[in-house]
């Protein structure tokens, strides 16, 4: 698997990505209160690709969240593409911000088949209908599309999607997240529901996909080797804070073991979470 490099030239200047002092806590004032975010910085320039790890309850999902507008943040700030979206709801992100979730499911329509499904998301990023997005024309692109997925879809345009493999899901589920050229991918752990080789060939496709149409992603990941391999960045989330920003020069040589050394120095204990620990 390639990593992509960052691609910022003059032109780029603009982050696609500013999260700015970003907070959250949960339950304010009560026993279970709890400090979600503690002063989140990120920025991503346009293709970057940064994978996130962290253990369970360090706020990697609650960061997305709060990017996609599924939570309002406390404090701070989220623009995207010189926007300002922080308290803006999901919906009116859905055009400029894609997500796919751990579960192959989400984001699809199960009982339509994997070309209606391909034709609603490609109508929602042209502001056409599906009458229209259904033409001749429009069903050759869509299998076109598909085909180079290399999953085989395109000979099962008309199978609902709830009758597939995760694998084949998911690989939907990345094409319709795509088809619009999003600003900005969020890719929520979209692998760790399916086995090892799909989650293989899932990654490769995620890279061919970002790579290609140049999106500014970030990705959840487990797998610390993932989070070395994938993508130009690594930040590492401890208790709410993002503890490590790990460059693409910085990454070449390290080791898992290295990134486990990174995160302890830095967070000040070990990372304690055995999935991540199991999947190194």
């Amino acid at each position: 698997m390639t990593s992509q490099t960052s691609p910022t030239t003059s032109t780029d200047t603009m982050p696609t990505l500013q999260v700015l002092g970003l907070t959250k806590t949960f339950n304010p004032g009560t026993p279970v209160e709890h400090h979600a975010l503690n002063g989140i910085d990120v920025t991503l320039m346009p293709g970057e690709f940064a994978c996130v790890v962290g253990s369970n309850g360090a706020g990697k999902s609650t960061m997305f969240n709060a990017i996609a507008g599924s939570i309002i943040p406390d404090g701070g700030l989220v623009r995207i593409a010189g926007e300002n979206v922080t308290f803006k709801p999901d919906f009116k992100r859905a055009r400029t911000l894609s997500r796919v979730f751990q579960d192959p499911l989400k984001g699809t329509a199960p009982n339509l088949t994997v070309a209606e499904n391909v034709a609603l998301a490609y109508g929602r990023s042209t502001k056409s209908s599906l009458a229209f997005a259904m033409r001749r024309e429009r069903r050759e692109m869509i299998h076109d599309r598909l085909a180079s997925l290399g999953f085989g879809l395109e000979e099962r345009m008309d199978t609902k999607v709830g009758t597939l493999s995760g694998g084949q899901r998911q690989a939907v589920t990345l094409l319709m997240a795509t088809i619009g050229n999003p600003s900005l991918l969020l890719l929520d752990e979209h692998t760790a529901a399916l086995d090892p080789e799909a989650t293989r060939r899932i990654l490769d496709l995620t890279d061919k996909i970002v790579s290609a149409g140049r999106i500014t992603t970030m990705m959840i990941t487990h797998n610390l080797g993932d989070a070395l391999s994938m993508g130009d960045r690594t930040l590492v989330m401890d208790d709410g804070r993002i503890v490590a920003d790990v460059s693409a020069d910085e990454r070449r040589g390290m080791g898992v073991d290295d990134l486990l050394a990174l995160f302890r120095a830095n967070a000040g204990h070990d990372l304690d979470d055995d999935k991540v620990l199991l999947e190194k």
